[in-house]
């Protein structure tokens, strides 16, 4: 599976899907019906367009965005929900993080007064998609990996050393619509 191909399916996802876990289940069902490669391929896309957005700039994105409540494990959530929202929109952001402040959820989200006000759906996160391509394969997905000498992110590990993500200063040179957006930037 091609990246053009790993595009098209979760973008294919999309559409008519309810909700989140709507989509899950077209996805694993897409994923269900190929081959067993091309499951191990989806895998293996994803976590390359993961790690595109594995930086310490877009976990201060993130951050800020989720009122500071951003661990690891929410990083990693953000991260599928940032492949989650398509091509187009994660290549911008990949691109630069600030561009988070130009999607309409993410002006929502911070319309809301919050993140106490906002409710559990209304999260910028996708936990499901980590284990979508595990669900669909027949078998070990993780044994398979292994016996080609692959091994997927299981958390965040962005290279380089971490900044204060709350710093006014950081926040105003690194992300600084966003900063405005949610009201850390004066």
């Amino acid at each position: 599976m091609d990246l053009n191909a790993f595009w098209a399916l979760v973008e294919s996802s999309a559409v008519e899907a309810r909700d989140q876990d709507d989509r899950l289940e077209r996805l694993t069902a897409a994923l269900a019906a190929l081959p067993r490669a091309e499951v191990v391929e989806f895998a293996v896309r994803l976590d390359e367009v993961r790690r595109r957005v594995d930086t310490w700039a877009h976990w201060q994105a993130a951050y800020v965005i989720c009122g500071g409540l951003c661990s690891d494990d929410g990083f990693f959530y953000f991260q599928a929900w940032l492949v989650g929202q398509g091509r187009e929109v994660f290549e911008a952001v990949a691109a630069s993080p600030d561009e988070l402040a130009s999607l309409p959820r993410v002006r929502l989200l911070a319309s809301r007064g919050g993140v106490h006000a906002w409710a559990d759906d209304d999260w910028p996160d996708w936990e499901g998609l980590d284990h979508v391509a595990a669900e669909a394969f027949d078998g070990d997905l993780d044994a398979e990996l292994a016996s080609r000498g692959l091994e997927l992110l299981a958390s965040p590990e962005p290279p380089g050393e971490q900044w204060d993500f709350a710093d006014p200063a950081e926040i105003s040179a690194r992300i600084p619509r966003l900063g405005t957006l949610f009201g850390k930037v004066a």
